[in-house]
């Protein structure tokens, strides 16, 4: 099938489980379909995170589009205030755009498509009163009920006035969008249950639920028993239903758990808390994560996942903080090794990706990204974006190659065969050169570099040591060992 995938952004950095959702549903669909992806992203938005979503879409449509104010912030309820008197929720009259309602127009004229899905409720008011084909929305949550949340947990009458309006808008717009659709898609029973209470007859044909599951690949349970009594609750905890469930569990499911087992321990780790999540940290064993650690030591390890992670190993290795660098795979993430110093641990991203052709070549225009993580509470302090191929053959942007670290400078070799140092303190470049050519060698045998991969750079005594060539993975073969002194590279 043809499927016009409408959403409001685009899904990476795999940062929220709303575009995890999403992201592992197009993964699957994209081996058999064709997906066109149509998205707003911010005019600074990093061009991987516009590339990436090729590995799930055939073609990706991007509408330009200045993200929301922070919440709480001046501009925020400025922003809002000019919504007060608009007749949609506010959550969706901001994202009103003729540019988009254009390009999707467009491209419904210019391609016979077989099936229209709107990610969230957001996109419906960029669709055209007629559509040619059957159309589906994903619903992720029941809109409405949040509204009513918010309105009951809201302190002082202008707070629930204004929020009890922008409820009655929310109620009002989702039913009618609903009812528009061929077919309705929930994460649960429970949010299918819901729709056919809030908005009975609206839906043409029942709700189909298409259950939130976990990535087995990613979190796969441990073959031995564990003897720890952790329990960890990981998630957006400025997103009011996970406020609402950590406050529930936390006083009505933890005390039944601790009456068997007194010593249970519970993280809660996320970012942004509430000040409502961060009165639960008050409760005997229960702690907040994603802060700044005062570990004396860390223990730092990156995974083909694309996650850095860090432990205390003088606390049991107690995780500390996670960090995603890339997308993950069986070549992607973190392949050869890392590097450190006192401040920083610095990391390069595989995510090598192949043509869909079944001829296992290279795909010039993914992967790669060079990263530098504080120590201390894994946020990304500088970050190289991925450089392009251009026309270069049996070419990927992927690092695979361990990094290399010397004061001020991280030596970084990539599946292009460039060799490239960036200052650490602001990433910008200051050498490199092209290891893939013609070489006339010390003893005399005919050699060529290629692909870096594998090992990464030595530097001693004033000089660095590299090789050059690795095939094994569509990359160009070589055979060279290359010494570079530091007076000239």
């Amino acid at each position: 099938m043809r499927i016009l995938w409408l959403k409001s952004d685009l899904l990476l950095p795999l940062d929220k489980g709303g575009k995890l959702r999403t992201w592992h549903l197009l993964r699957h669909l994209a081996a058999r379909h064709d997906i066109t992806y149509v998205a707003f992203a911010r005019p600074d938005e990093p061009r991987e995170h516009v590339d990436g979503m090729r590995e799930v879409a055939a073609s990706v449509h991007v509408i330009p589009r200045a993200g929301t104010p922070p919440k709480g912030s001046i501009a925020f309820y400025a922003n809002a205030a000019v919504h007060v008197f608009d007749s949609l929720p506010y959550a969706v009259g901001q994202y009103r755009s003729r540019a988009y309602s254009n390009r999707v127009a467009s491209l419904l004229a210019e391609q016979d498509f077989d099936l229209v899905v709107c990610d969230f409720l957001v996109p419906a008011i960029h669709l055209p009163r007629r559509l040619p084909c059957p159309a589906v929305i994903f619903t992720h949550n029941v809109e409405a009920e949040i509204w009513r949340r918010h309105v009951e947990t809201r302190d002082g009458l202008m707070a629930k006035l204004l929020y009890g309006l922008q409820h009655r808008r929310m109620v009002s717009f989702e039913g009618a969008a609903l009812a528009r659709f061929d077919g309705v898609l929930a994460v649960s029973e429970a949010d299918r249950r819901t729709f056919e209470r809030l908005y009975p007859g609206a839906t043409r044909e029942p709700a189909h639920v298409i259950p939130t599951g976990v990535d087995t690949g990613f979190y796969s349970p441990s073959p031995s028993p564990s003897e720890s009594r952790s329990l960890v609750f990981t998630g957006s905890m400025d997103w009011l239903p996970n406020e609402d469930g950590m406050v529930y569990f936390c006083r009505q499911i933890l005390p039944l758990i601790r009456r068997s087992e007194p010593d249970a321990t519970l993280s809660i780790v996320g970012r942004s808390p509430t000040p409502a999540v961060k009165k639960l940290a008050d409760i005997e064993k229960t702690e907040l994560g994603a802060g700044e650690t005062s570990a004396a030591r860390v223990l730092v390890i990156g995974q083909k996942s694309g996650v850095v992670h860090a432990f205390d190993p003088d606390r049991e290795g107690e995780p500390l903080w996670e960090t995603r660098t890339g997308k993950g795979g069986p070549l992607g993430g973190s392949e050869w090794g890392s590097a450190a110093d006192e401040d920083h641990v610095y990391v390069a991203n595989s995510d090598v990706r192949f043509l869909r052709d079944g001829s296992r070549r290279l795909n010039s225009s993914e992967g790669g990204g060079l990263f530098g993580l504080d120590l201390a509470t894994g946020k990304i302090a500088m970050q190289v974006a991925p450089v392009a191929c251009g026309d270069r053959p049996q070419c990927s942007p992927a690092l695979s190659a361990a990094i290399t670290l010397v004061p001020g400078v991280v030596f970084s070799g990539g599946v292009s065969g460039f060799l490239r140092a960036y200052a650490t303190d602001d990433a910008r470049l200051l050498w490199e050169i092209d290891t893939a050519r013609d070489y006339t060698t010390v003893n005399g045998v005919p050699a060529r570099g290629g692909a870096m991969d594998g090992p990464g750079a030595v530097v001693v005594d004033g000089m660095l040591y590299v090789n050059s060539g690795y095939a094994q993975w569509g990359g160009l073969p070589g055979n060279v060992l290359l010494a570079f002194e530091v007076g000239n590279p």
